[in-house]
């Protein structure tokens, strides 16, 4: 055998359809595309999301309205009353807070939140705070320092 004898198996190959070639060849007139519409133009056809002109599926599920914002910063945050486990005057830190639970790692920045009440002055460093978080414990006679 050699390459020039070479040949595909028999019934693989097939000649392309030939359209529009006269109503004798049997793919004349309409050249199989039916009869007018949409689909028949040429440039025609829907896009893959079309669904006939009902709603579509991405607005009847609320779901999937919307947008995620991937410049959002995600915060480990920290109620003040979990705060009251600190004795007078202590410096919290975020390595203290870790060290006693209050956040699961420090790769996320520290927001205290002004939920409850603080009796103790402490010195809270933090990378965010709330308005509130910040009066209340100023009202005790401690500091709010941002880092």
């Amino acid at each position: 055998m050699r390459q020039h004898e070479l040949g595909p198996r028999a019934g693989s190959k097939r000649s392309r359809k030939r359209v529009g070639r006269g109503v004798g060849s049997g793919h004349g007139t309409y050249s199989c595309r039916g009869c007018k519409g949409q689909n028949a133009r040429s440039g025609g056809g829907v896009n893959p999301r079309f669904e006939g002109g009902q709603t579509p599926l991405v607005k009847r599920l609320p779901s999937k309205r919307g947008f995620t914002n991937i410049f959002k910063t995600d915060y480990a945050l920290v109620n003040l009353r979990r705060l009251a486990i600190f004795e007078e005057g202590v410096e919290v830190t975020p390595q203290k807070l870790l060290d006693v639970g209050l956040v699961p790692s420090l790769k996320k920045p520290i927001k205290i939140l002004g939920d409850g009440e603080i009796q103790r002055p402490l010195v809270v460093r933090a990378d965010k705070f709330t308005q509130t978080a910040k009066q209340k414990i100023e009202a005790s006679g401690g500091r709010a320092e941002e880092i």
